[in-house]
């Protein structure tokens, strides 16, 4: 009784495996015919200049203009800023309120030009989520070896623009980016009810942001790698690591694709 048992449950056993393989082997087969019928009905663009072949082509990848680290504020990421610093020095920072940055350190990949631009509202407004890996190459790059984290967080995106993108643009570009960096991604920020930051000035966006974010009830890790997309005054990175440190995060760093 016991082996006609034993023959009738390894009988099952072969034919789940030969069931689930075929049926892996259909959906491996599916997907590639849909990827195959997308791409010919929707060919893959370049998302600066429009060329056929990948999302970013190596020629408008090859112009960009990449931040030089050694040129570069090792505090705050300004691109031009080593030797002095146009923005974080007490004159500007007195302009936006703050005696100095809350964050440990921050740096971006790229200069924010009309290039840089096009690919950031490409990837956001228009949905082309493949950008997220090139953009988290290049920002992985960007990270200095003496940067010490626990973990990679995100600058979540409000409910609405999350909504109408149908995915959060930065938590997409941190998953990337914490893959390249071995290092987990986590939650860390409750969606802040705030305008859209794009149309409004320095002040604006400071008064804005002034308390909207919120750290999630959770214990938080010492040390956290914060991703952003654009670096345009600050206030969005400053705001947010000020609800971080708020919840018990000892230094928080900067990461962000391009810098205005």
């Amino acid at each position: 009784m016991r082996c006609a048992f034993a023959a009738c449950r390894t009988i099952s056993r072969v034919y789940h495996l030969v069931v689930d393989g075929f049926r892996d082997k259909a959906l491996k087969a599916a997907r590639f015919a849909g990827e195959v019928v997308a791409e010919t009905l929707w060919p893959t663009r370049c998302a600066v200049c429009d060329a056929l072949g990948s999302v970013l082509c190596e020629r408008c990848a090859k112009a960009l203009k990449n931040v030089d680290w050694w040129r570069a504020c090792h505090r705050c990421g300004s691109p031009f800023g080593r030797v002095q610093c146009d923005l974080c020095n007490p004159v500007a920072l007195d302009r936006i309120g703050r005696d100095d940055l809350p964050y440990a350190g921050c740096a971006s990949a790229v200069l924010f030009d009309e290039a840089a631009g096009r690919l950031v509202r490409v990837f956001k407004d228009q949905g082309e989520q493949r950008l997220s890996v090139v953009m988290a190459d290049m920002m992985a790059r960007m990270v200095p070896p003496d940067w010490r984290f626990d973990a990679v967080a995100f600058v979540p995106a409000t409910l609405a623009a999350a909504r109408y993108r149908g995915f959060d643009h930065a938590q997409l570009v941190a998953r990337d980016v914490s893959s390249r960096l071995d290092s987990a991604c986590i939650e860390a920020l409750a969606r802040p009810k705030t305008r859209d930051q794009r149309a409004l000035t320095g002040r604006q966006r400071i008064a804005n942001l002034a308390g909207r974010f919120r750290a999630l009830d959770r214990p938080m890790p010492n040390r956290l790698l914060l991703v952003d997309d654009v670096y345009t005054t600050g206030a969005t990175l400053c705001a947010a690591t000020d609800a971080l440190l708020a919840a018990g995060c000892c230094k928080v760093y900067c990461l962000t694709f391009a810098r205005v």
